[in-house]
């Protein structure tokens, strides 16, 4: 696929699902965000992408997103310029000009949240992102993890307030007290970290995942237009894995501290007829379980698709007798180091007895 340089009506359709895809079961639901962008291009405004290559090394850009629980993001629509009150707060904070904007996460509807401030703030966003994924937390970036500090950042909600995160001692702070104010500020709110340089940005984003998730959604589009299998459709896209087919026979699923965390227990069907299977969740879908054994963890993205459109469902979505194809896809090298695993590796979720074994 060629480079991608802007983002017209109808692809916005195949990002949202290649974002949900990526998004492997969090990140909020891309569709309201979807709307929310088509009303940018009906004004008149434009989506420009750039790619990362041609990003310069000394362009300022900054990471932004919405912050807070994913069933939220369903029950409480946005006012729509949070993320952009929130860069604007950033520019007054440094006394600069913000020139691109790129996603906090791919997956879900942070995928949209930039290109729709791109929109109103007539700025580019970068065709890459800082997870290649989604995360719950925000010191789980490739920003964070490679030596970027978010602090200043700003947050803002839909009825006006913003608040400044000036200087905090570490990344992790920076998620502890954004996440303290967003509980406050009614469970969703958007958010813009500090600046970052071009030259930084090439090094540590996942490259090119808009162009990604475009590609991604469009082959499951066209997979069911022409009568194909969309799962096999996904794992040949994204060098997959089928985990296991089967039916939710029971979920447990409550907002705990800003996050939605639970399980999903599954009775297989098809050539999985014999197995169970769990899921574990906080926000995104975090550890496969087969007949009581780890077959995927993160940082790999396990993926819950309707097993006969290949659409994907998100944890807010889950409902008891719903039959899914579980994939298992691996993720970037970026989030596969030392480093990264120290932070988003198993034991980072609590799961002190599991080792990450790639895909």
């Amino acid at each position: 696929m060629d480079k991608l340089r802007s983002v017209n009506y109808d692809e916005l359709d195949a990002i949202e699902i290649g974002a949900a895809i990526l998004g492997t079961g969090g990140g909020g639901n891309p569709y309201i965000g979807k709307l929310r962008c088509r009303e940018e291009l009906k004004k008149g405004n434009k989506i420009d992408v750039i790619p990362l290559n041609e990003l310069k090394d000394d362009s300022l850009v900054v990471s932004l997103g919405g912050i807070g629980a994913p069933v939220v993001g369903i029950e409480k629509m946005e006012e729509g310029q949070e993320c952009l009150r929130a860069m604007r707060a950033l520019e007054k904070e440094f006394g600069c000009k913000i020139d691109a904007l790129i996603s906090s996460e791919i997956g879900g509807s942070n995928s949209m949240e930039p290109m729709l401030t791109a929109a109103q703030a007539g700025i580019p966003v970068v065709d890459g992102d800082g997870m290649g994924r989604a995360f719950p937390e925000m010191q789980m970036c490739t920003w964070s993890i490679y030596g970027h500090k978010s602090a200043p950042a700003a947050m803002a909600d839909e009825k006006g307030n913003i608040l400044v995160i000036r200087d905090t001692i570490d990344e992790v702070w920076v998620e502890k007290l954004a996440r303290s104010g967003v509980v406050t500020m009614g469970a969703a709110a958007g958010i813009a970290m500090a600046p970052m340089k071009g030259s930084f940005v090439k090094n540590y984003a996942i490259p090119y995942t808009i162009t990604q998730a475009l590609s991604l959604g469009q082959n499951v589009i066209n997979a069911n237009k022409e009568n194909k299998d969309p799962i096999e459709t996904v794992l040949k896209h994204e060098d997959g894995k089928l985990l296991m087919t089967g039916k939710i026979v029971d979920l447990e699923r409550h907002l705990k501290g800003g996050f939605a965390v639970g399980q999903i227990i599954l009775e297989g069907f098809g050539e999985y007829q014999n197995d169970k299977g769990s899921i574990d969740l906080q926000n995104e879908f975090l550890v496969f379980r087969r007949n009581n054994k780890m077959e995927v963890c993160v940082p790999d993205l396990i993926v819950v698709l309707d097993s006969e459109t290949g659409f994907p469902i998100g944890t807010e979505l889950l409902r008891y007798g719903q039959r899914i194809a579980v994939l298992g896809l691996p993720c970037h090298k970026l989030l596969r180091t030392e480093k990264a695993l120290e932070v988003i590796g198993p034991k980072a979720f609590g799961y002190h007895d599991l080792d990450y074994k790639p895909m």
